[in-house]
């Protein structure tokens, strides 16, 4: 591992510490929580560091990274998972280049997938990004309209369906935060009901997890407390 980022070894064994204790603490077991390290921003070089840990899956916001990154770690058989919003002209690369995508939350960007992906022969793993969080600023499918979506989805082979993902709103008090987290588990249990099978959801980040753990996440996209602060 290069000396530059020997950090990560001590980071990536805090944070898993960190989920497993956060996982006992809700009665769960640690098997149970997934962690997604997010390397958006970090180059080539930190993730090519990261796969020596054994980290083969990463999440990236931005479709464009991926593309720079893929070609200089395209000997690490890493498995590249879009959690940022996703514009439809980007689709192209997405079906070339991604393993899942997180983000979906229109039946534009799904027909604009399914066409990319038949043409090059392949399907992926996708969640529904579902907005529990009044702010504006954070994307995602209106809780009303989730039914219909999935309903619409079932008639695209090339994207399989795995599970809801979703931001929290950012507050100081862990009450809102958490609520948006039991909405998401809520959705997925009715869901489940009228036979969609949800088994994975993406929620929690590096300032919530525990919060999100604690409502019944299966996985943690997890920045900063694995790979350090941004510049």
């Amino acid at each position: 591992m290069s000396d530059d980022y020997g950090y990560l070894a001590a980071h990536w064994a805090a944070v898993r510490e960190r989920v497993d204790a956060a996982c006992r603490e809700a009665g769960r077991a640690p098997a149970e929580v997934d962690v997604l390290p997010v390397s958006k921003t970090f180059g080539a070089d930190a993730i090519r560091a990261a796969t020596a840990l054994g980290l083969h899956r990463f999440g990236e916001n931005k479709v464009q990274e991926i593309r720079e990154k893929a070609g200089p770690l395209a000997d690490c058989a890493i498995d590249w998972v879009v959690i940022g919003h996703l514009q439809t002209n980007k689709a192209k690369d997405v079906a070339r280049l991604a393993a899942e995508v997180q983000s979906l939350d229109r039946w534009e960007l799904a027909e604009a997938l399914d066409r990319r992906l038949q043409a090059e022969g392949r399907a992926i793993d996708v969640l529904v990004q579902v907005k529990t969080s009044p702010e504006e600023s954070k994307q995602g499918l209106d809780p009303a309209e989730l039914p219909a979506f999935l309903a619409r989805l079932r008639g695209l082979d090339t994207l399989r369906v795995r599970g809801l993902m979703t931001m929290a709103v950012q507050s100081g008090d862990p009450a809102p935060v958490r609520a948006c987290f039991r909405l998401l588990r809520e959705l997925r249990d009715r869901m489940a009901g009228e036979g969609h099978a949800l088994p994975r959801l993406s929620m929690g980040m590096s300032g919530d997890f525990s919060l999100a753990v604690a409502e019944g996440a299966t996985e943690l996209r997890i920045g900063t407390a694995i790979f350090g602060r941004r510049g």
